[in-house]
């Protein structure tokens, strides 16, 4: 029931985008440039979705103002000048608040530029043509539109037995508003989120009580780039316990205490919870017109990101794996694509994961576990980055890259580095990875000259390392 002090408007559109996350923005520039008649709607006042202001964006800032003050500290060089230094978290946060003022001036200034339509407020669906978007104040618009897009993002899944009020226990949203640098922290949760937030904290100074459910650390990447990792954090104090199950949480005087299942009791400062998020779709009235999210509150879609429902889609972290801001910003684009019937759906098969921890991760293709499981012939290239002299000088030496390729063909089947910049490394090896014909093989790195000294030079060293191999 609308009240008569509210002030409604309904308005017509060719496409709705709900959500304004990479996913969001992807679909709404995408549909624009298209001539599509574009809204977009989101709960916050200012754009750039999670990604911008929760997630990607903020803990990146966090991870590189850390890595600085961490590279100064070990630098021998600058003991002339100055002791070692210390930040604390307050300040760590303040670079990265600006960083997210940045990222949200220029994404506010590509939909004015655009002439796309922003409403801010709740989204919640009237029928399968007709959203309701509920602003501050209670006034409300109605939207109707030939197409919607949900691209409302995901949150941190909070389980029902954890008190997330208590001043000293976050999720991985929350802990954007600590003020204070713990002493000690436990973070549950050995996903991506929680090695990134182990590497920050523990680069801060902080002890650092890392539990994981599983196994091993990041278990969906290459074995000996996850070992790599899992030794470096050790040997920098990080204290990482495997096959750990959560019991109880309490807090009281300042102090958490953490009791697991195999009888451990851990003491802290702070608790973080970084296991699992779900599907931002709660509101929404999905069920009512016939889409039904699953237990994460995440929207199942076919190839075209098209729901149960064929006018309705979804795309980025609301529809599951791979849960990346960059397959989100493809997924945008794919899905406006599938609705002017220009159905080229990105392929994600190579879609690289790039993991900000301290050193970096980055892997595209196939891990050697997968390729000995399908029987492929394959031989594996290293290239160590103390033995490069781009990394020598720089003093960021631990690391390695590695390339898998066929033994037979040389066709490249995967790469992996752990290091110094190796997001930006890896691309390198993608491109010709992707490469069609006899152009993704081990001899391009052979065949082609890199400058020197330079961290691409690693791809030649280790395309020689396996040539040595055969």
């Amino acid at each position: 029931m609308v009240k008569e002090s509210q002030v409604m408007t309904k308005q017509h559109f060719d496409v709705v985008v709900i959500g304004s996350g990479p996913a969001g923005e992807s679909a709404a520039m995408n549909a624009r440039k298209k001539g599509q008649s574009v809204a977009v709607v989101d709960s916050r006042l200012s754009v750039g979705g999670g990604c911008t202001h929760e997630g990607t964006i903020p803990s990146k800032a966090l991870r590189h103002s850390v890595h600085q003050v961490m590279r100064f500290n070990r630098n021998p060089l600058f003991r002339h000048i100055s002791d070692q230094k210390m930040l604390s978290y307050a300040q760590v946060r303040e670079s990265a608040q600006s960083v997210i003022d940045k990222q949200v001036s220029m994404r506010a200034r590509f939909y004015s530029r655009n002439l796309t339509n922003l409403f801010h407020g709740t989204a919640s669906f009237i029928d399968t043509h007709r959203l309701l978007v509920t602003r501050e104040m209670g006034l409300t618009d109605e939207l109707t539109a030939d197409y919607f897009i949900i691209a409302t993002g995901s949150r941190p899944y909070r389980p029902p037995e954890i008190d997330f009020n208590h001043s000293n226990v976050f999720d991985s949203d929350t802990i954007l508003e600590q003020t204070q640098t713990p002493r000690r922290i436990i973070i549950f949760g050995a996903g991506v989120i929680g090695c990134e937030y182990a590497s920050i904290f523990n680069g801060l100074g902080c002890k650092v009580d890392l539990v994981n459910p599983g196994d091993r650390l990041l278990a969906f990447m290459d074995d000996e780039i996850s070992d790599a990792l899992s030794y470096h954090m050790r040997s920098h104090g990080v204290l990482i316990r495997h096959n750990e199950a959560f019991e109880s949480l309490t807090s009281s005087n300042g102090e958490v205490t953490l009791k697991l299942q195999s009888g451990k009791v851990l003491k802290a400062d702070a608790f973080l919870w970084a296991n699992g998020r779900s599907g931002n779709t709660a509101g929404m009235n999905l069920e009512q017109i016939g889409i039904q999210p699953n237990s994460r509150g995440q929207i199942e879609v076919d190839s075209n990101y098209q729901t149960t429902v064929p006018h309705i889609f979804a795309i980025g972290d609301v529809i599951g794996w791979p849960s990346l801001a960059s397959a989100a910003y493809d997924q945008g684009r794919a899905a406006t694509n599938a609705i002017l019937d220009q159905t080229k759906v990105h392929d994600f098969v190579n879609a690289p994961v790039g993991i900000y921890t301290i050193p970096e991760i980055s892997s595209v293709g196939k891990t050697e576990s997968e390729l000995t499981a399908q029987k492929v012939p394959y031989e594996v290239g290293k290239a160590y980055f103390k033995d490069t002299a781009r990394a020598q000088i720089t003093g960021e030496d631990v690391g390695v890259l590695k390339i898998l390729f066929h033994r037979e063909t040389l066709q490249l089947l995967g790469i992996h580095c752990f290091g110094d910049q190796a997001a930006e490394i890896l691309h390198i090896g993608q491109a010709i990875m992707c490469q069609e014909g006899a152009g993704n093989t081990l001899e391009y790195f052979i065949s082609h000259t890199f400058n020197y000294p330079t961290m691409a030079e690693a791809y030649r060293v280790a395309a020689l390392n396996g040539l040595n191999r055969l």
